[in-house]
């Protein structure tokens, strides 16, 4: 099509937003988006339409509605595609390169986090990660991947005009239910069996992670240390006392746990060597002081009228630390840790009075000792009695592979406990700590929650069941919508066939009937990822705290309906010249325009271009 001007436009294109599908037009000035990071191109159709208004300056226009929804659902779906293949035991590991460092890993929050995810909306699906581990410390992908599905089985709904306002009213009712039908169906348990089914519940958590194979080790550890804290009615300190140290080098079966505290020798200065290494019964003496000779200040002056002077201020200096030292003996103490440097001087006269003194110690592993032994920080040596010391009844410093290592055991509070990982590559050490940890949140939800239920997809398959008949006796478009979201529930299930290398669609069809024909009777049928078909997963161990997939559903649940309550996305980036609306070009109306907004108005009208037209946008000069 010929053009009537004469002439091709300038044109300045904004490239930001979605699908080049929702571009729309108005005239004077004519607005579109290009919303898609693969289309920078522009369509023959927009060319035509440009052609015919070669005077007009082109910006963006954020879509709104329902092409704005569609399009936060597409992304937070391919979000939630990423994570995908880490779900269940069968689930494969992600390698993650920042440039620098190297991350593998399946832990659905631990990817999620190292992602660069630049898509506003999509962000939700981290923040709902990231609150499932530290909530439950299990199922963060299984939240994500939920999140994802429930979006995708209502887009058919939203694209067809149901108004989102009544999608989210019949989700969050679908929520609701979901999460009481999984109380409902919570298992509790006390008594003997409590300790079963927390090795139960510690082995589940394991058996999708890096060290599956060796849960037999480790669901004892997580055990033992969290059921400490939770006879003292102290689970809420789970992170800060039981403390999890890696060890390059080793076996992984050469992990161990410490009923009290171990941490990593320090830096040490000579005379260490001469230390005694293991006390029976010690004093414990833990402070917040330096206990090292410090040289003087820069610009420091000291005036002296006697050259003896200057030896009665040297003698001064040597005394201050002399006193400390003969402080920390006198008070009874066996055994010295600061959080601040011991130095050379102060490690000699220790060793020569038979003490143990350690200097730099970390903040948490000197706060995990006082909490071992009742031993009180100090931040000053003057006054120390007895009452401020701890104890404990084995102190020694043990070699670990080849590396030295203080533990304190048979400590009176017994509050604390350590794991000590080993491992050949780091990158392996760091996926059993996350595993680990992982582990240690599921038993502390579980003796919280006081219930379990049975893993595998059960649990989906039966709230799903029981949500399609409850959709029956809706009317109207609520009814498509709590379908939906049943549906949805189903993605746990197929992942997890999936991922075993089984055919999904035969295992779901066995597990519908199984839940359908047999009611309650078959409610713990799930995956069996080792034989490709379905057992009851209850029966066969696998168990999970109640909260974890009540807290997955609500999450869920929560985040659909925020994506589902955005019609728009609004960015609006700062004025690169603060003088612009001062000194820019005069628009129709006789304000004055923005420096970027003028340069481009000079540039399209023939002049030269000159300025910063801003971030994400180019210059196109057309030929003429």
């Amino acid at each position: 099509m010929s053009n009537p001007f004469g002439m091709r436009p300038g044109i300045i294109l904004l490239r930001e937003g979605t699908d080049t599908s929702q571009v729309g037009f108005c005239h004077f000035p004519i607005f579109f988006s290009f919303f898609s990071l693969e289309n920078y191109h522009i369509s023959p159709f927009i060319d035509t339409v440009l052609s015919y208004h070669p005077t007009t300056i082109y910006c963006i226009n954020f879509i709104q509605g329902k092409p704005q929804l569609i399009s936060n659902i597409n992304a937070c779906y391919a979000v939630s595609d990423a994570v995908r293949t880490t779900l269940g035991p069968s689930g494969r590991d992600k390698l993650v390169f920042d440039g620098s460092n190297v991350t593998i890993s399946n832990d659905g929050a631990t990817i999620m986090k190292l992602l660069e995810i630049e898509h506003p909306a999509a962000r939700t699906l981290v923040d709902i990660s990231m609150s499932q581990d530290a909530e439950v410390g299990d199922g963060t992908t299984s939240v994500v991947l939920l999140a994802g599905e429930v979006l995708q089985q209502i887009k058919p709904l939203v694209e067809e005009g149901v108004p989102p306002q009544i999608i989210r009213r019949y989700l969050s009712e679908a929520g609701q239910l979901a999460v009481q039908k999984v109380l409902d169906m919570a298992v509790p348990f006390e008594g003997a069996a409590k300790k079963d089914m927390l090795l139960k519940c510690a082995s589940t958590a394991l058996n999708s992670k890096l060290i599956a194979s060796h849960q037999d080790l480790f669901a004892p550890m997580v055990v033992d240390a969290v059921t400490l804290l939770a006879e003292k009615d102290r689970l809420d300190d789970v992170n800060s006392l039981v403390g999890i140290k890696k060890i390059p080098g080793g076996d992984v079966r050469q992990s161990f746990w410490v009923q009290g505290v171990a941490f990593k020798k320090t830096f040490s200065y000579a005379g260490f060597d001469q230390m005694t290494k293991k006390f029976q019964d010690p004093k414990v003496l833990l402070l917040n002081v330096e206990l090292e000779l410090k040289s003087e200040k820069e610009n420091a002056e000291v005036r002296i009228t006697d050259p003896a002077d200057y030896q009665k201020i040297v003698d001064a200096e040597w005394q201050v630390i002399y006193d400390k030292m003969d402080a920390c003996i006198n008070c009874g103490a066996n055994i010295v840790l600061s959080r601040l440097p011991i130095g050379d001087l102060a490690t000699q006269y220790f060793a020569d009075k038979g003490l143990f003194c350690a200097g730099r110690v970390q903040e948490d592993d000197l706060r995990r000792v006082s909490k071992a032994t009742g031993a009180a920080v100090q931040t000053t040596t003057t006054g120390l009695a007895a009452d401020v010391l701890g104890t404990c009844g084995v102190f020694e410093e043990r070699q670990v592979g080849d590396q030295r290592f203080n533990v304190f055991t048979d400590c009176p509070l017994s509050l604390t406990s350590t794991i000590v990982l080993r491992g050949g590559t780091e990158q392996f050490i760091a996926e059993s700590e996350r595993s680990v940890h992982d582990a240690l949140m599921v038993v502390k939800r579980a003796i919280k929650s006081g219930s379990v239920v049975a893993g595998g997809g059960a649990v989906e398959m039966q709230v799903s069941r029981f949500l399609r008949n409850h959709a029956l006796t809706i009317e109207g478009k609520g009814q498509l919508i709590v379908n939906a979201f049943a549906k949805a529930l189903e993605v746990i299930p197929q992942q997890l066939s999936d991922n075993a290398g089984f055919d999904a669609t035969d295992i779901l069809s066995a597990l519908r009937r199984k839940h359908a024909v047999e009611g309650d009777d078959g409610k713990w049928f799930g995956v069996d990822v080792t034989t490709g078909s379905v057992c009851d997963t209850f029966a066969s161990g696998v168990w999970e705290p109640s909260d974890n997939k009540s807290n997955s559903i609500s999450a869920a649940v929560e985040a659909a309906c925020v994506i589902l309550s955005i019609d728009e996305t609004i960015i609006a980036p700062k004025s690169q010249d603060p003088g612009a609306n001062a000194t820019g070009m005069m628009n129709s109306q006789g304000k004055p325009m923005s420096s970027m907004m003028g340069n481009a108005m000079a540039a399209s009208q023939g002049g030269a271009r000159s300025g910063q037209l801003g971030p994400g946008v180019s210059y196109m000069k057309g030929r003429g």
